[in-house]
C-alpha cells in the first residue's frame, strides 16, 4: 500500500476513532450485529415429527410467510439504522451504516414487489441447481451424507413451495413471459429417473467410504434412496406437471417488468439494486447506445489493422468459421487460458503495489452446469492459505469458443480480475468481516471488466484478432445495457433484442437468444459491468487530469480496491478524497 493511501485510508479511520461518539459507535454496532444475527439465522424447512435428529437440516423455507416475515423485520432494523447520528462515527463505520442503509433498502424493496414469485429464469431456478446439489457436501463424513439426504427428503417441500408462489405469481400478472418458456419443461423431465439409481443424485450412496460402519453406510444407502423414490422424483414430477398444465400456457404474452404490476416502480428499483446509482431506464438505454456506438468504431478500427476489406458483419463471421481460431480439445483450450495467465502474472508488479498472496488454478468447469454458464466463472480460495482459487472455465462446445477471446476472458475471471480483486479484500487486515463480506455486483464485475483493458497497459492484444475479441466482451456488456431497457422499459419485442444482440456481438443465433432471454428474466442484473466500468474509468480520467505527471497506476488502483467493495457513489467519494489529498 502506498503511503498516500495509507494515511487515507487507515489515519483517517484513526483521527475519525478519536471524535467520534462512543454511544452511536455501540448503537451501530448492535444493529449490525443483529442485522447479521438475523442474516444467519435458521431458515430450513421445519423437520417432520419424528424425523431423526440426525435429518434436521433441511432446504431453504421460501414460503410467502417467511418472506412476509423478513420484511417486518428488515424494516425495523432501517429504523433503528435511521435513528443513529452518523457524524458520531467514525468514517470508515459511517461508509458501513451508509453500505447497510442501501442494502436493507433494496432488499425491503425487492420483498415489497415480490420478486420472490418469480423464482425461477432462463438459466437460474431450484431446478436448474438441483443436478448440481451433490458438488455442495464432501462425502467424507456420516454427517455430510446425514445433511444431504436431509436436503433430498425436504425437496418435495420446498418445490411445493416453489410452485405456490410461482402460482400467485401468475396469478397477479408476476411471471416469465411465454415467449422464453418453449422446452422449459425438458430440463426438468430429464432428471425424472424411474430406477433412482440412474439419477446422478444417486451417485454418491455407490461411493460411501470404506471406512464407515457396515451399519452407517446401510441405513445411508436406504433412507437416500428412499428420499429419491419418496421425495425428489414425485416433486420433480409434481413441478412438471405444473409447468405443462398451468404455467407455460398461462404464461403472459406481453414482455418485460413494464408489463407487470408497479413495472415501472419495479424496474428502477432494480436498476438502482444492481447498479447502486439512481438511473432512469432512458439513461440506461442511452449510456448503452453511446458505448455500442463508440466500441463499433474501434471494431472498425481493429478490422481495419487486420488487413479485412469486408463489412465488421462479414468480419465477426469470418472470425466465427475461420478454423485457426478454435481448438478440438479441452486441454488446448485450458492450455491456452493458463498461458496467459501465466504471462500476465509477470506483468502485474506493473499494475499493482499490493498482491494477494493467494494461488489460483485453471480447471475446466463441471459439464452438468456448463451447458448453461457463461463462458468463465471464479471461486475464490481461502485467506488462510488452505485453498487457491480457481478459474472454472466453460469447455463444452469448443467450436463456439475461439481463442481470440482468451486473454480478455482470463484477465476477467483470474488476475488482475476477480481473483485479484476478491482475494485482496479477503486478506486484508485493515478491513471489517462486513466489508470483507460485500457481493457488490457492479463493484465486482465493473473491476473484472477494467480487468480486461488493463492487458493493453502491459503490452496484451497485440494481436488485432485478440483485441477484437477484447472489444467483442466490452461490447457484450455494452449491448446489455440497451436490450435490457429496451425489454423491460421500451417495448421492445424479444425478436428485435436477439437481433440487436448478434448483430452487434457477432454472436449465433444461439448463444445470442440465451443471452437475451438472459435479460428478460433477471431484469437489471446484465447492467452491473458496464456501469461499473465506467465508472472506474472516469475516476482513473480525472485522477490522470488532476495529478499530470504525479498519477501512478499504482497508486491509483489501491485506492480502488484498498476499501473493498463499494456502492459506486461512495467510491466515487473515496477516490476523489484520495485525488484531491494527491493533489
Amino acid at each position: 500500500m502506498s503511503t498516500m493511501v495509507r494515511v487515507i485510508v487507515v489515519g483517517a479511520l484513526v483521527c475519525g476513532a478519536v471524535a467520534a461518539s462512543s454511544a452511536e459507535q455501540d448503537t451501530f454496532a448492535r444493529v449490525l450485529q443483529d442485522v447479521q444475527a438475523f442474516r444467519g439465522r435458521n431458515v430450513s424447512l421445519p423437520v417432520p415429527e419424528g424425523t431423526p435428529a440426525r435429518y434436521a437440516r433441511r432446504m431453504e423455507d421460501v414460503s410467502a410467510e417467511r418472506f412476509e416475515s423478513e420484511a417486518k423485520a428488515l424494516a425495523e432494523f432501517a429504523e433503528r439504522l435511521a435513528a443513529i447520528d452518523r457524524s458520531g462515527l467514525t468514517p470508515a463505520v459511517q461508509t458501513d451504516a451508509e453500505i447497510l442503509s442501501h442494502q436493507l433498502r433494496d432488499r425491503i424493496n425487492e420483498l415489497r414487489f415480490r420478486g420472490f414469485e418469480m423464482p425461477v429464469g432462463s438459466r437460474e431456478g431450484f431446478h436448474f441447481s438441483l443436478p448440481a446439489l451433490p458438488d455442495r457436501f464432501t462425502f467424507t463424513t456420516v454427517g455430510a451424507y446425514d445433511d444431504y439426504i436431509a436436503s433430498l427428503q425436504s425437496f418435495r417441500a420446498h418445490t411445493a413451495q416453489r410452485i405456490a408462489a410461482m402460482r400467485a405469481g401468475l396469478k397477479a400478472g408476476r411471471a416469465l413471459p411465454r415467449q422464453v418458456l418453449d422446452d422449459y419443461d425438458a430440463p426438468v423431465a430429464s432428471q425424472i429417473h424411474t430406477d433412482i439409481t440412474t439419477s446422478p443424485l444417486y451417485q454418491p450412496f455407490t461411493q460411501v467410504p470404506d471406512r464407515f460402519s457396515a451399519e452407517d453406510t446401510e441405513r445411508i444407502r436406504r433412507d437416500g434412496a428412499a428420499a429419491l423414490r419418496d421425495s425428489v422424483m414425485p416433486a420433480l414430477q409434481e413441478f412438471l406437471e405444473f409447468l405443462r398444465r398451468e404455467y407455460i400456457p398461462g404464461a403472459p404474452t406481453t414482455m418485460g417488468l413494464s408489463a407487470m404490476p408497479e413495472g415501472e416502480a419495479f424496474y428502477r428499483h432494480r436498476i438502482r439494486m444492481h447498479t447502486t446509482l439512481e438511473l432512469s431506464p432512458r439513461e440506461v438505454h442511452d449510456t448503452g447506445l453511446r458505448e455500442v456506438a463508440r466500441l463499433r468504431a474501434e471494431m472498425e478500427q481493429v478490422k481495419a489493422r487486420a488487413g479485412f476489406t469486408g463489412t465488421l458483419a462479414e468480419f465477426m463471421r469470418f472470425l466465427q468459421t475461420d478454423p485457426k481460431f478454435r481448438v478440438s480439445t479441452e486441454e488446448q483450450y485450458l492450455q491456452a487460458v493458463a498461458m496467459a495467465a501465466k504471462r500476465m502474472d509477470g506483468e502485474l508488479p506493473k499494475l499493482f503495489s499490493h498482491l494477494p498472496r493467494t494461488p489460483f488454478g485453471v480447471r475446466a468447469m463441471p459439464a452438468h452446469i456448463a451447458i448453461r454458464q457463461s463462458a468463465g466463472y471464479y471461486d475464490r480460495g481461502a485467506a488462510n492459505g488452505t485453498s487457491a482459487g480457481w478459474v472454472n472455465i466453460n469447455t463444452s462446445d469448443l467450436a463456439a469458443r475461439p481463442l481470440y477471446v482468451v486473454e480478455a476472458l482470463t484477465f476477467h475471471e483470474g488476475a488482475p480480475g476477480h481473483h485479484l480483486q476478491i482475494m485482496r479484500t479477503q486478506e486484508s487486515t485493515t478491513l471489517s468481516p462486513f466489508r470483507k463480506g460485500l457481493g457488490i455486483t457492479v463493484f465486482t464485475e465493473g473491476w473484472g471488466l477494467y480487468a480486461e483493458r488493463l492487458g493493453r497497459d502491459v503490452g496484451f492484444y497485440t494481436d488485432p484478432y485478440s483485441d477484437f475479441g477484447r472489444l467483442t466482451y466490452e461490447i457484450w456488456r455494452a449491448v446489455r445495457l440497451v436490450v435490457d431497457s429496451g425489454v423491460h422499459a421500451f417495448g421492445w419485442t424479444r425478436e428485435r433484442a436477439i437481433a440487436y444482440m448478434a448483430e452487434n456481438t457477432g454472436f449465433q443465433r444461439g448463444p445470442a437468444t440465451a443471452e437475451t432471454d438472459r435479460h428478460i428474466t433477471e431484469a437489471g442484473q446484465g447492467l452491473a459491468y458496464t456501469f461499473g466500468l465506467l465508472k472506474i474509468l472516469d475516476l482513473r480520467a480525472k485522477a490522470e487530469a488532476a495529478l499530470g505527471d504525479r498519477f501512478d497506476l499504482r497508486a491509483f488502483h489501491e485506492a480502488i480496491l484498498a476499501n473493498g467493495p463499494l456502492p459506486l457513489d461512495i467510491l466515487d467519494r473515496e477516490v476523489t478524497a484520495w485525488i484531491d489529498a494527491r493533489r
